[in-house]
This record gives structure tokens, C-alpha cells and sequence, in this order.
């Protein structure tokens, strides 16, 4: 009991720093005000294609609109690297919010007045999504150059946090707005949502620049790439490996999940809500419970946190029964909500401040794939073998993917043991004449 109210004491303390932090207390509101646009536009991206696809075309536009919302962005993080690594942490989420905020914008314009065409509408969420890596990776390398280390867990935890709450709110304050005005106007206020981000973001990016021309300017770095840092630190590589395959084996849910509620439990589409939203209301907690996890080694976090949604699957895939299901769903959401902000921390204790932007766009560029692909790959494995089987094998196969990455980790620590045993160096004793070892350390507590 009183480790809990100690870190729940620790929490709040935590909670308090940032708040009154002079920068981050007018960039967090305005990311989450962002994060609810970003939500709305859930429903309103793909209700829109929908009604301006041509006849018996709706599936195809649909698919293409919401891709292009999303998929441009790995694209952005490789092909404007030169360009983009040049710019400050602040910089880069004002240029990713503002690029946003006027391609929706023009969506809203074009939609609302009638004169919006399917192809013009995908251009033009392909364009809004161009930065979006480097938008997401410069709020975290914000979060990092910031707070100090110990309150960094924090600001991850309240940037997934605003992320979840958004995927819980944003879609039911869409699916209201869309029916009274229209998917256009819904598509506007995203815009709005963005156009705020873009004015703090460049308000703060004024600051920093001033501070740093007052004072003295800190020397140049040689341009290394976020991808060169990563294969140069086999422990960044081998967390970028294990995010991609998590969130690889997580793809075929989103398949496997509508296609088990509509044949296999014969629900509705509101049962099918209420399972994300359970998932939503568990991912948007957990991501809040982060902050209690921070003094706790991270590998063995991220690895506990896989296997567990691994657990969590399985009532979905071993029986066709409601409520197991659901609460295995939000049981998932719970333990998966803070597997962002711990893993982020890994990145930015990790990787050299001059570089950390290009890392975590560099990292976005591959994991945010991933998730894609496997969806990809989740369709033809719910024709072949069924859903209810699919969620059970995605299930099986990440809590494999779990105790691997543990059975790594304990190899590996098991053998720096054993390499840094021959080199203890020995030397006779200078007074009873026993032989001392000398120079002994013990091996480093932290997995890699």
C-alpha cells in the first residue's frame, strides 16, 4: 500500500512538472487538441470517400483515401531526410501540423462547396500525411531535449494518452457531427485542430530560435542519418525489430475482429464498437498507468507487455462467447497502453540528442508499416483457416514473439557474465599470502 501511494504521489508530482513547464504547457493542450481532430476524421475520411466515389467504386476509393491518410508518411520520413533533419525538434511538428492543417483544409473547402474529386481527395491526404513522421518524432525529441530523465516516461505516457482517448472520443463526436453537417465540415475541424498545433509549435520554435541566438550557438554535427544511428546500436535495432513484429502480429486483428463479430457471433457494428471501445478505454488507462512503470527496468516492461496482449487475445480466440472476449479486449488495451511511452523512453535514453529526431522518424518509417502489412497478410489468413482461428494464432504467435525476446535477453546477460569472467585479473596478496582477485565488478544490472 505504501508503494502505491508513493507512486502515486510520484505521479502526480510528475503530472505537475509539466504542467508548469513555460514550453510544454501550451504544446500538450494543443497536441491533444490535434489528436481529437485526428480521431474525428476517423470516420469523416473514410464517410467521405464514400459519398464521392463513383457508382459501385466505394470499396476501392474508401481504401485508397484512408491508406493515403496513413501510408505517406514512411515515405516522407526516408525521401525528406536531407531536408527535414535540419530543423528543430518544434520546427518539425509546426511543419508537419501546418502542411496538415491546409491540405485538410482544402479537403473541407472542396468538399463542402461540391467540387471535390476522388482523385484530387487522395492527392491531397497524401499530402497531408508527407510529415507525419517527422511531425510525431519531433513532439517526442521535444519531450527528451525538455524534461529531465526521469520525467520523460511522463510525457510519452501523456502523448499516447492523448492519442487513446481520441480513438475512444474522437469517433463518437464524428459519427454525431457527420450526420448533422456533413463529413466535410467534420474534415474542417481537423484542419482547426491542426492550425492550433502549427501556432504553438512555431510560437515555441520562435523562442528556442531566439534563446539560441542569444546565446552561444552549439557546435556543428556531422549529418549522420537516424537509420545509420540505429545500425549502429544493436540495442535500438533489435527494439525496432521487436516493435515491427509486434505490431505486425497485431495486424491481422483488425481483420480477423469484424469478420468474428459479423459470421462467427452474428453482432451488429455496434458490438463491434464496443469492442474497441473497451480496447480504447484499457489503451487509454494503461497509457496513463506509464508513469507508475518508469523507475522499472524497461526491457522486462516491454516484453511482459507482449506477452500479455498475447494473453489477452485468447478469449477471443477459443471461444465464441461475448463477455470473455470483451473483457480480454480491454484487459489488451490495458496492458498494451503503456508499450509507447516505455519503448519511446528506449529510443530517446538511447540515442544521441543531435540525432534523436531522425531516429524516431527513421523508427516511425518501419513501424508504422507494419501494422499495415500485417493486415495485409490477415486477409487471406481469415479466407483460408476463419477468424476466430486467426486471432487465436496471432495470439499464440505473440506470446512466442515474447518469450523469445526474454530468452535473448537472458542469453545475452548469461554471457556477458561469462566473457567478463576470464578477464578478472589476479594477483597474490600482500598479507596472508591468498591469492585476491582484483579489479572484480559485478555485471551491469541493465538488459540490453
Amino acid at each position: 500500500m505504501k508503494h502505491l501511494r508513493d507512486g502515486a504521489r510520484s505521479w502526480i508530482g510528475s503530472i505537475g512538472r509539466l504542467s508548469r513547464h513555460p514550453a510544454l504547457r501550451w504544446i500538450l493542450p494543443a497536441q491533444l487538441v490535434s489528436a481529437l481532430g485526428d480521431g474525428m476524421s476517423m470516420v469523416a475520411v473514410a464517410w467521405l470517400a464514400v459519398q464521392i466515389a463513383p457508382p459501385g467504386q466505394a470499396g476501392v476509393w474508401t481504401g485508397l483515401a484512408v491508406a493515403a491518410y496513413a501510408l505517406p508518411a514512411p515515405l516522407g520520413a526516408a525521401l525528406l531526410a536531407r531536408l527535414m533533419r535540419r530543423l528543430r525538434a518544434a520546427q518539425l511538428v509546426a511543419a508537419d501540423a501546418s502542411v496538415r492543417a491546409v491540405t485538410l483544409a482544402a479537403v473541407a473547402i472542396l468538399a463542402v462547396t461540391g467540387q471535390l474529386d476522388p482523385v484530387v481527395y487522395v492527392a491531397l491526404l497524401a499530402v497531408s500525411s508527407l510529415l507525419h513522421a517527422w511531425g510525431n518524432a519531433g513532439v517526442y525529441t521535444l519531450v527528451a531535449e525538455l524534461l529531465p530523465e526521469d520525467d520523460q516516461v511522463t510525457g510519452n505516457a501523456l502523448l499516447s494518452t492523448f492519442a487513446q482517448s481520441a480513438f475512444v472520443v474522437g469517433p463518437a463526436l464524428a459519427g454525431g457531427l457527420t450526420a448533422l453537417v456533413g463529413p466535410g465540415w467534420v474534415i474542417g475541424v481537423d484542419a482547426a485542430s491542426f492550425a492550433v498545433l502549427a501556432v504553438a509549435a512555431w510560437a515555441l520554435a520562435g523562442r528556442q530560435a531566439a534563446t539560441a541566438t542569444a546565446g552561444t550557438n552549439a557546435p556543428d554535427t556531422p549529418p549522420t542519418s537516424g537509420w545509420r544511428t540505429i545500425l549502429d546500436q544493436p540495442r535500438l535495432l533489435g527494439l525496432l525489430l521487436v516493435t515491427c513484429a509486434f505490431f505486425f502480429l497485431y495486424g491481422p486483428v483488425e481483420v480477423a475482429l469484424p469478420v468474428h463479430v459479423a459470421h462467427g457471433l452474428h453482432g451488429s457494428p455496434g458490438l463491434l464498437g464496443l469492442y474497441w471501445t473497451a480496447f480504447g478505454i484499457g489503451a487509454t488507462v494503461g497509457a496513463l498507468g506509464a508513469v507508475l512503470l518508469r523507475h522499472r527496468a524497461p526491457w522486462p516492461v516491454v516484453v511482459a507487455i507482449i506477452v500479455g496482449w498475447g494473453a489477452a487475445l485468447l478469449p477471443l480466440g477459443l471461444t465464441d462467447a461475448v463477455a470473455p472476449g470483451l473483457v480480454g479486449f480491454a484487459a489488451g488495451g490495458l496492458i498494451y497502453g503503456p508499450f509507447t511511452a516505455i519503448s519511446t523512453a528506449l529510443f530517446q535514453r538511447g540515442t544521441p540528442p543531435h540525432v534523436l529526431s531522425r531516429v524516431l522518424a527513421a523508427r516511425a518509417a518501419l513501424t508504422a508499416p507494419a501494422t499495415g502489412l500485417g493486415t495485409l497478410v490477415g486477409g487471406p489468413v481469415v479466407s483460408s483457416v476463419g477468424a476466430r482461428p486467426t486471432l487465436l494464432i496471432s495470439a499464440l504467435l505473440t506470446i512466442a514473439l515474447g518469450l523469445s525476446v526474454a530468452a535473448v535477453l537472458r542469453l545475452t546477460r548469461r554471457t556477458a557474465g561469462t566473457v567478463a569472467a576470464p578477464a578478472v585479473p589476479v594477483r597474490p596478496a600482500t598479507q596472508d599470502g591468498r591469492l585476491v582477485a582484483a579489479g572484480v565488478a559485478p555485471a551491469s544490472p541493465h538488459l540490453p
